[in-house]
């Protein structure tokens, strides 16, 4: 299915349980992966639901071709298109949407993606290898100020401005190819080291994020969402890292909250704008059986929020 990569997906059951599936509902899963929330979904789902599933990477795709079920179907596309993908299916509203914000364990785990500090590999990190700038290449052209600026605030790396500057000293003697040269090159710039931690980490992290425009199109798809919901649809986001996770946080409780009203201003209750959204439970996380089981489940993090119905909702 993945090339003989596999893949735990986190939070399985829990996010499922989560979109309260109703037998001939509309779900999208908007991050496909290797499909183990789609099937799971698929399993609950009656004979007159349906699944759209959308995903940027091929490797996914050829995945989901193995799903030989006329209630699913699977869409090339980022879920940054959520709006359009809706659009061209007709699909007027949703009973549930999911994502699964971050890198697939098969994407960590093929060398050649070059996601990952643990091989020498090329430097991709494309999520979508069809299209874009590798991250080899943007490494060749990029400004060091832009690269201090990325390394700082995606990756949250205190040693930013010293890895931008020994990246841009050193791709003047020879071009950064492979993920190896670029572990190297940071942990010499890198001059403390968190305990169990490649000092490389935060630097792989931010230039990911940065090329696939990760918190950019989250940001984007997050709206959508809500716009795709029906009555008493549910939106479940699954993050893995404080970026993703405040973005997702700050959204839905802003829309839970609803227009902001001037303080005392004489109004009576009913006439309170409601929120387009209803914030559903606390913030779960993974057990520690699953932490044990897939460590990759130990940063993970999942919320909830229900389209709360009702005329104008």
């Amino acid at each position: 299915m993945s090339g003989g990569l596999s893949h735990a997906t986190v939070l399985l059951h829990e996010a499922v349980v989560a979109l309260q599936i109703k037998p001939g509902g509309v779900y999208v899963d908007g991050t496909f992966g290797r499909g183990g929330h789609s099937r799971l979904i698929l399993e609950q789902l009656g004979a007159m639901g349906r699944l759209i599933a959308l995903d940027k990477d091929p490797a996914a795709l050829a995945a989901a071709r193995e799903i030989a079920d006329v209630r699913f179907q699977i869409v090339h596309s980022g879920f940054v298109h959520l709006a359009e993908v809706l659009r061209k299916l007709s699909v007027e509203k949703v009973d549930g949407v999911l994502l699964d914000l971050g890198v697939s364990s098969p994407q960590l785990d093929d060398e050649q993606r070059g996601f990952s500090f643990r091989f020498n590999a090329p430097l991709d990190m494309r999520m979508d290898t069809s299209s874009g700038q590798t991250a080899a290449q943007w490494l060749e052209t990029v400004d060091e100020s832009l690269l201090a600026e990325v390394i700082r605030d995606y990756g949250e790396e205190r040693f930013a401005k010293q890895i931008a500057r020994a990246l841009v000293i050193a791709r003047q003697e020879c071009p950064i190819a492979t993920t190896q040269q670029l572990t190297e090159i940071v942990a010499k710039a890198v001059r403390t080291r968190e305990p169990g931690k490649n000092p490389a980490t935060r630097t792989f992290q931010a230039i990911r994020i940065y090329l696939n425009q990760e918190l950019e199109e989250l940001a984007q798809v997050l709206p959508q969402c809500v716009d795709a919901l029906a009555p008493g649809g549910r939106i479940v986001v699954i993050s893995f890292h404080s970026l993703e996770d405040r973005m997702v946080k700050h959204f839905l409780r802003d829309m839970a909250e609803g227009d902001k009203l001037p303080h005392k201003l004489p109004i009576r209750a009913a006439e309170v704008p409601m929120g387009r959204l209803r914030l559903v439970g606390k913030v779960v996380r993974a057990t520690e059986r699953e932490v044990a089981a897939n460590p990759r489940a130990r940063s993970a993090v999942m919320r909830v929020a229900e389209h709360p119905g009702g005329a104008g909702g």
